[in-house]
């Protein structure tokens, strides 16, 4: 059993453009009932298969695993909801731990967030300049929210 503990914030700025370099992520969600989430990614010649229990404050449970990215493809195109996620992701170690800029496109154009994922949920982290107003709290925010309602139409 895999559990994913994260925190999201916005991002303010662009002092962080140039830390690392970004990968073109495009994932779909398949529908399911209830709070548990199916994800397809697909993330250059790699692809993976992920599902996710619900968000209770910080923490879920998360289980991913590899898969042909021919599989996931057709799978994107065949049982995905749309529109799909795309974004650019980039890496940036700070503070210890790894932070995770996603700059989306499509239809959730300009919104660029940071995720960090931690080993407990009171751990004590240093923040980048760059990290704006903590969005960990709203569902909004959530890849698989952001199928259903884009931020371009909020």
């Amino acid at each position: 059993m895999a559990k994913e503990i994260e925190r999201k914030y916005l991002v303010k700025g662009d002092s962080w453009r140039g830390l690392a370099e970004g990968s073109i992520y495009r994932q779909g969600y398949i529908p399911t009932e209830g709070k548990v989430t199916v994800r397809l990614r697909v993330v250059g010649e790699k692809s993976y298969l992920t599902i996710k229990g619900p968000t209770i404050q910080y923490s879920r449970l998360e289980f991913e695993y590899p898969i042909p990215t021919k599989d996931a493809q057709e799978m994107l195109e065949t049982l995905c909801e749309r529109p799909f996620i795309e974004k650019i992701r980039y890496k940036i170690e700070f503070g210890g731990l790894i932070w995770e800029i996603d700059e989306f496109d499509g239809v959730n154009k300009g919104l660029i967030l940071a995720e960090v994922e931690l080993s407990n949920e009171t751990q004590q982290i240093e923040l980048p300049t760059w990290i704006g107003q903590e969005v960990s709290d709203d569902s909004r925010y959530f890849n698989s929210n952001l199928v259903k309602h884009p931020f371009s139409e909020w």
